[in-house]
């Protein structure tokens, strides 16, 4: 017999879910597991206790593996740094200012410069909305750039804010890789230290020949209007309105940032662009993407390892993530310990509470596992690595997808989920030939179609989308009858 009143409970007991129980408190701190003299601050994992000063070392050390480890960004060249103003990219913003300090005893070599996307909040792809998206009223806007705008004269770096509006004027040929993904062979990362170095040695700065040409010397365009056009921001708020669902909003939203900052290290001269993500955000981004079809470019959209560290598919312009092994817990402590400032924006505004789109349902779910199995975003994560498989190769522009740039992945279409989107297209009117939107689809990847569906009419679509559309289209349809024979169907003895 079972003893109803036993602490296990009896037959009519209720089964609870098993949680994972928290360690008891010690009544004395915890040593640190590096020095073994200060006293612990903080746990970052179980057993990995460290102090104040070590946890310091340990954070600083990480960021400056990573960048060595890869050897992509070259001494002396211009590196973009994209900033949201959220604690990710704020510490990659700090990391970055004490590389460049005479007091480092080795000192990063790269040039840096600063962008800010007007109100790009830092939690999610959701998240970086611009402010008159996120329905911020002007005082607000006016607000949170003036305080986004007083960090980055501090830093003492060229920097440049950017509104999303911006994007509606952006050119078509941001759609289009740059010639910088030719292939050829350039200079090895150590010819180009000891080139560096022994230039600096010529010009003969009188500090050891250290410094870095443009820091600190460049601030923003002061004579910049603080905010755009109000015809401007309606047209933008008329392209969100047209979109159906939230998820659609956010990937819009997105690409409209990534092409803005995209376009701002091509006209400054950036060769390199450098972004915020934790390894928390690439965990999420990597369900997210699986969710969303993207899953032929995890290697490229989140760390897959080698490709993981950068992202080339710009041509001309590279992506480098060195953030991307950093847990969202250690940047928090990180930012808490060391005074580091953010600028903290609200999400985009959504009438639906619960499941408002894919991209918050996939942190919601992770950032959940987390709290009662803390390995999960390292687990995902590590996962993403093993299974992402090398990104397809596109040779010529007909093979990139329109939006995202990356190769298309509709070969063998009678076999995926794809051909019932290309049915369900067939039946919509023609239109104007290129400004149909059944002309459209063949130029996106499976993923970009779906989201292409819920864009809402081609009309409030941004223009460079369209002219750049028109002009693939234009070119296959003169490609096609090239290739046709004119005198095939010519009848004999006729002229």
């Amino acid at each position: 017999m079972c003893e109803a009143a036993g602490d296990d409970g009896g037959c009519g007991a209720e089964a609870a879910p098993a949680r994972r129980r928290r360690a008891p408190a010690h009544s004395h701190p915890r040593p640190c597991v590096k020095c073994g003299q200060g006293s612990a601050a903080l746990v970052i994992r179980l057993g990995d206790a460290f102090c104040r000063g070590c946890f310091r070392e340990y954070f600083v050390h990480k960021f400056r593996a990573m960048l060595g480890k890869n050897r992509v960004i070259f001494p002396g060249e211009k590196v973009l740094l994209a900033l949201s103003g959220g604690p990710a990219s704020s510490a990659m913003l700090r990391q970055v200012q004490e590389g460049l300090s005479r007091e480092t005893a080795k000192r990063l070599r790269f040039v840096p410069g600063l962008i800010y996307v007007d109100a790009v909040a830092p939690a999610l792809p959701a998240c970086l909305a611009e402010g008159a998206v996120r329905g911020q009223s002007p005082a607000q806007r006016e607000q949170s750039l003036a305080r986004m705008e007083t960090l980055l004269q501090a830093t003492g770096f060229p920097y440049q804010l950017a509104h999303l509006e911006q994007a509606l004027e952006l050119p078509a040929s941001i759609l289009r890789p740059g010639p910088g993904g030719s292939g050829e062979p350039g200079p090895s990362y150590k010819e180009a230290v000891e080139g560096f170095i022994q230039q600096q040695r010529q010009e003969g700065d009188g500090d050891g020949g250290t410094s870095l040409p443009g820091v600190g010397t460049q601030v923003g365009d002061a004579a910049a209007p603080r905010l755009p056009a109000t015809a401007r921001t309606q047209e933008l708020l008329r392209l969100f309105e047209a979109v159906e669902t939230s998820t659609a909003r956010e990937e819009l939203l997105q690409m409209l940032r990534t092409h803005l900052i995209l376009q701002t290290a091509r006209t400054k001269g950036y060769a390199k662009v450098m972004t915020g993500e934790s390894c928390t955000r690439v965990a999420i981004k990597l369900l997210t993407n699986l969710a969303l079809g993207r899953g032929a470019f995890l290697a490229v959209d989140t760390p897959a390892r080698p490709q993981g560290f950068m992202d080339n598919r710009h041509g001309d312009v590279m992506v480098v993530r060195p953030m991307r092994e950093y847990m969202a817990k250690e940047i928090a402590f990180y930012n808490h310990f060391f005074d580091v400032p953010t600028v903290i924006a609200p999400p985009l505004p959504t009438k639906r509470r619960e499941k408002p789109s894919i991209h918050r349902l996939m942190e919601r779910f992770l950032l959940g596992l987390q709290e009662d199995f803390p390995s999960t975003i390292s687990t995902v994560y590590r996962t993403g690595e093993k299974l992402s498989p090398a990104p397809a190769k596109a040779s010529s522009e007909s093979q990139r997808c329109l939006l995202c740039l990356c190769a298309l992945d509709i070969a063998g279409e009678e076999e995926l989920a794809l051909e019932p989107t290309l049915i369900m297209e067939e039946p919509e009117p023609a239109g104007d030939g290129a400004e149909s939107r059944a002309a459209f689809i063949p130029l996106l990847c499976y993923s970009c179609r779906l989201t292409f569906k819920e864009l809402g009419p081609l009309a409030t679509l941004p223009p460079y989308v369209r002219a750049e559309a028109q002009r693939r289209i234009g070119r296959a349809e003169m490609k096609q009858q090239s290739q046709e024979d004119p005198l095939e169907n010519e009848e004999p003895g006729k002229s």
